[in-house]
């Protein structure tokens, strides 16, 4: 009985010569479908049209050509069982042996730019994983690829034979797994589009779609193997598209814990329209400012604290020049982030070949166009837990300032309300419990981490301390309310004239009448930015 293979591609690459390789080397007949079999006949070789082996033809414009009996039934019939083979002889259905499938475009169809929805729809492939699942299921007896990249591995297993224990019988398995994985990812894919599409008049159970759908699936693929975790011992990789918002342009391979620094300062400076440059250590700031001019944002980041950028990160939102980069070129950094770097930036930075640089493609840290719902993986964050994964929507909102209450009897200052809102954005990036002292449009002193606001006041005001600032006049920022007064009195104590938080405490009124007995204004946001 001849050896079956059916071929029924859209990625072409490679796939004459190993159909060749499959006829001349080891005696398969081929089967096909439309473009594939119209290649693989124009370059010399013998192939049967699936309609002609059904006896059935394609119709509905290619939407129905492979979904028949014939072929599944010869995909899924399974050798070791009499009944099986008897059932396929009677029903006049060949055995298929091998089976090579690449899906239709979908992810790069709906990722061009004004893509309609009705071509969306008609690049969602049905039968290729629908041969591809029948396949894998019997892959005990069926060969499947999904991957042109895995032709020559599949040649040199065929000379191996297919008994238990061949290299053909392990392949399959491992091929199996792939292309489970390969359709679980082409219809996270289809699934996540459809969300993002669906309207508010959409029905009920569609729009549920919308927020966090009942089953959650989602898809990224390896970008790129990691040297480790965050640390040696720990295996590490990187999934999705981070690729595509920063290219690297020098230095060594990033680790996983510059990922998680990138991540952080482009959230960070993507709250600011003003020339701004922030330095960050392990995730938090620990100096920014926005001035005229990234310089001048420089000298009053970098003295909010002088030895905690030691190998941190430094990021600004406008292009970073030559004088900016001998200044950044004197302190050991392990990345430096911006939209854009000049040629003689460039080549002040070229002579620390393991600086890092990147470029934030789009602008580093601008928050990404919103989707019509759906689940997006730049627009929530996901974390591990025991058994699971929590999903949430990432904190975007800073509120607006005309809804922000004064509850203290002195109203803030002009000055102190340009301070207070720019130390609201930077304390929404610091780790809770956060406390950040502001002068103007830079920081004075940052206290992260701690169990107690009170001991995250008294590291702000000791940082401060230590770098030279003087905190009298200054305003305080808190991204979670002050359960108690202390906290407050600790950053009037240290000259603290304003304060900014959320307010909603048990004993709001205590914390409101020690700020009025210090003379200072205090302002509610309403809302809270905790960050564990």
């Amino acid at each position: 009985m001849p050896k079956l293979a059916l071929l029924s591609v859209s990625d072409k690459r490679g796939l004459v010569e190993f159909a060749s390789a499959l006829i001349r080397r080891h005696g398969y007949t081929l089967l096909s479908t439309g473009g594939t079999a119209k290649l693989l006949s124009d370059s010399g070789l013998a192939v049967t049209e699936v309609s002609r082996h059904t006896g059935f033809p394609e119709i509905m414009d290619g939407r129905v050509k492979t979904l028949h009996p014939k072929i599944h039934g010869g995909l899924l019939c399974r050798r070791d069982l009499p009944d099986h083979l008897a059932q396929a002889e009677k029903n006049g259905i060949a055995l298929i042996d091998l089976v090579v499938v690449n899906l239709y475009p979908f992810e790069q169809t709906v990722a061009r730019p004004g893509v309609s929805f009705e071509e969306a729809i008609e690049n969602i492939d049905i039968g290729g994983p629908s041969m591809l699942r029948s396949a894998a299921k019997n892959h005990e007896s069926v060969t499947v690829v999904c991957d042109p990249g895995d032709y020559a591995g599949v040649l040199a297993a065929l000379e191996d034979g297919e008994g238990k224990g061949s290299t053909l019988h392990t392949l399959r398995r491992r091929l199996a797994l792939k292309v489970f994985q390969r359709t679980a990812a082409y219809d996270a894919a289809i699934s996540s589009y459809l969300a993002k599409e669906q309207t508010p008049a959409a029905a009920p159970d569609l729009a549920a779609l919308a927020g966090f759908p009942q089953a959650l699936s989602l898809s990224w693929k390896k970008a790129q193997s990691l040297r480790y975790g965050e640390n040696p011992h720990q295996k590490a990789a990187l999934y999705g598209s981070f690729n595509e918002h920063f290219r690297q342009v020098q230095g060594k391979e990033l680790s996983y814990n510059n990922i998680l620094d990138i991540t952080a300062a482009s959230r960070l400076i993507g709250e600011f329209e003003r020339p701004t440059l922030a330095i960050l250590k392990h995730t938090n700031p620990c100096g920014a400012a926005s001035a005229e001019t990234l310089e001048e944002a420089w000298e009053k980041a970098y003295a909010t604290d002088r030895q905690a950028p030691f190998g941190g990160v430094i990021i600004v939102n406008r292009t970073l020049g030559a004088a900016l980069a001998a200044t950044i070129a004197e302190i050991f950094t392990e990345v430096i982030i911006a939209p854009g770097f000049s040629a003689e930036a460039l080549g002040i930075f070229a002579k620390k070949k393991n600086l890092r640089l990147m470029v934030g493609t789009g602008g580093p840290g601008g928050p990404p166009s919103t989707p019509e719902g759906g689940i997006d993986e730049e627009l929530v964050e996901l974390r591990s837990v025991v058994g699971g994964v929590l999903v949430q929507d990432r904190d975007r909102i800073l509120g607006d300032p005309s809804s922000f209450r004064v509850v203290t009897r002195r109203q803030p200052s002009a000055e102190e309300w340009a301070a207070m809102l720019f130390g609201w954005k930077v304390c929404k990036h610091v780790k809770s419990n956060a406390i950040v002292y502001c002068r103007g449009e830079q920081t004075l002193g940052v206290g992260a981490g701690q169990m107690a606001r009170v001991d995250s006041s008294r590291i702000a005001v000791w940082k401060a301390g230590e770098a030279g600032l003087d905190l009298k006049g200054s305003v305080v920022a808190s991204e979670a309310l002050f359960p108690f007064a202390d906290g407050l009195l600790a950053a009037a104590d240290a000259g603290a004239s304003a304060a900014i938080q959320p307010g909603g405490a048990l004993r709001d009124g205590e914390v409101i009448q020690a700020a009025d007995e210090r003379g200072m204004a205090m302002v509610f946001t309403g809302i809270r930015h905790f960050r564990h």
